[in-house]
């Protein structure tokens, strides 16, 4: 198993590090992680994103305050985008598109502060894939940082690939998207299903003049000077060095970035006291903790077979259910009729805010049904809660993949071209994974995995490295910009 690379010999000089994530919580929360941890080191950090997102971000614990400041830019007004909704998770699907297009007119606030403010580094997400050159003309050095791991990095391919700079003249098809590509070199299942890839194929070919969320990353790529990713060798030791293969340009993996407590409100705690004493009746590792993120919402259809589901398995259950996705959203969805009474007590469904950390930390705890969004997965894991997966959006299905193919991860039996699943099939994969002699073998890689993606020293070595190769990088002049 690798290591961590052993970095060049770092200046000691402090750093400023403007860091500029998506408008989305599942990559604003993995910044804030990092930035927490840089700003451990006693480096400085700007933090920009809209006015709403960073009021709706947990509090920053008092020693580290002064070292990270956000910097609030008000989100441009554009049409089709409802008033006040700053992330993804204000707005259903279909509407995102008008976010990227919102944020694209960040451009001239984001040059505006970083020509006063002059960070040495400017540490980005795909969205913003302009910023590279406008960091190049500034003479900052650019960190392209993706919240994506290793695997789907690589399955990604190049960068000139996702900007649609390649010699295959056929067009590209979805079906193209359900085999490893040609760069893999070794036997891997890691590829989108049918229903996975179909479900998020405008962020692949775009429509009209909208930049497609591939051609970002892409892009985002090729115009940065070092590309940083939320992984480790401990995890991906044969993925990380196909990255560097692929992408020709310094490859620094940041850890997995486990998740800290943060301070709840009055009104939260409240809230976490009410589920922590349900929790405290039930027996150890008995409940199933079932959430989808910030984003994913099942069909009403989906939603009917995961709570029938749920019932059928007998199992407890606390579920954190998001009915609609921002104010926008109007298809509203409603569990199956009489199923809150019939399984009162045994299961509790919580539809506002819910702690997370907390309630994968509590020993009753022994499953968590998730759509494998990257933090959640790892969330899980730090706990040693075994997984049961079920997918979505976005690069979930690739998430999914590396999970089964190491055996930390089982995914509920679906139809490959739509995706369908049954209740049957709901039950059926909880009791397997959670109870069953057969779905030992989930259990027990959990727990291993859990010794290093909860381990602190191990993240602290993967930040020193990330700092020591920042520090150590030869400033771009801006004739070097594209």
């Amino acid at each position: 198993m690798e290591s961590i690379p052993h970095p060049t010999m770092a200046k000691p000089d402090k750093l400023h590090i403007a860091m500029i994530p998506w408008l989305a919580f599942g990559h604003i929360i993995p910044y804030l992680e990092l930035a927490k941890l840089i700003a451990q080191k006693g480096h400085k950090i700007s933090f920009l994103s809209t006015p709403r997102n960073i009021d709706r971000l947990p509090k920053l614990p008092p020693n580290l305050a002064p070292l990270i400041n956000f910097i609030k830019l008000p989100l441009p007004h554009v049409d089709n985008l409802p008033e006040n909704a700053e992330s993804t998770s204000d707005l259903p699907y279909h509407k995102v598109k008008y976010l990227k297009i919102a944020y694209d007119l960040l451009q001239q606030p984001v040059t505006s502060f970083l020509e006063s403010s002059a960070p040495d580094w400017v540490m980005h997400d795909f969205a913003p894939y302009w910023l590279g050159p406008i960091a190049a003309r500034l003479n900052i050095s650019s960190a392209f940082f993706t919240i994506s791991i290793a695997s789907s990095l690589v399955f990604l391919g190049p960068a000139k690939y996702m900007m649609g700079m390649h010699s295959d003249p056929k067009p590209i098809k979805a079906e193209d998207f359900t085999v490893p590509p040609k760069w893999v070199p070794f036997k891997s299942t890691v590829a989108f299903k049918l229903f996975e890839i179909l479900r998020v194929f405008d962020e692949v070919v775009a429509e009209d003049e909208e930049i497609s969320g591939i051609y970002r990353f892409g892009a985002s790529i090729d115009r940065c000077d070092v590309l940083a990713l939320r992984s480790c060798y401990e995890f991906e030791s044969e993925w990380l060095p196909i990255v560097e293969e692929i992408h020709r340009k310094p490859v620094i993996p940041v850890g997995q970035l486990p998740a800290t407590a943060y301070h709840e409100d009055d009104h939260e705690d409240i809230a976490w006291r009410e589920m922590k004493e349900w929790l405290d009746k039930q027996g150890k590792g008995l409940v199933v903790y079932v959430a989808f993120g910030s984003e994913a919402k099942p069909s009403q259809a989906e939603l009917t077979e995961i709570a029938l589901g749920l019932e059928l398995s007998e199992l407890p259950f606390l579920w954190a259910l998001r009915k609609k996705r921002g104010m926008a959203d109007t298809e509203v969805i409603e569990l199956p009729e009489g199923f809150e009474e019939r399984t009162r007590g045994r299961g509790l469904v919580r539809t506002r805010w819910v702690p997370q950390l907390r309630i994968l930390s509590h020993d009753s705890v022994g499953g968590f049904l998730t759509h494998s969004g990257w933090s959640s997965v790892v969330e899980g894991i730090q706990f040693g809660r075994a997984l049961i997966l079920l997918t979505f959006l976005a690069e979930q299905g690739l998430n999914a993949r590396v999970l089964e193919e190491k055996k930390m991860g089982y995914s509920i039996p679906r139809d490959e071209r739509n995706g369908w699943f049954t209740r049957n099939s709901v039950a059926e994969s909880l009791r397997l994974v959670m109870v069953e002699e057969e779905g030992k073998i989930y259990r027990d890689k959990v727990k291993e995995m859990q010794g290093i993606f909860g381990d602190r020293d191990i993240q602290d070595k993967y930040v020193d490295n990330l700092l020591a190769q920042l520090q150590s990088h030869p400033k771009r002049g801006p004739q070097e910009g594209k």
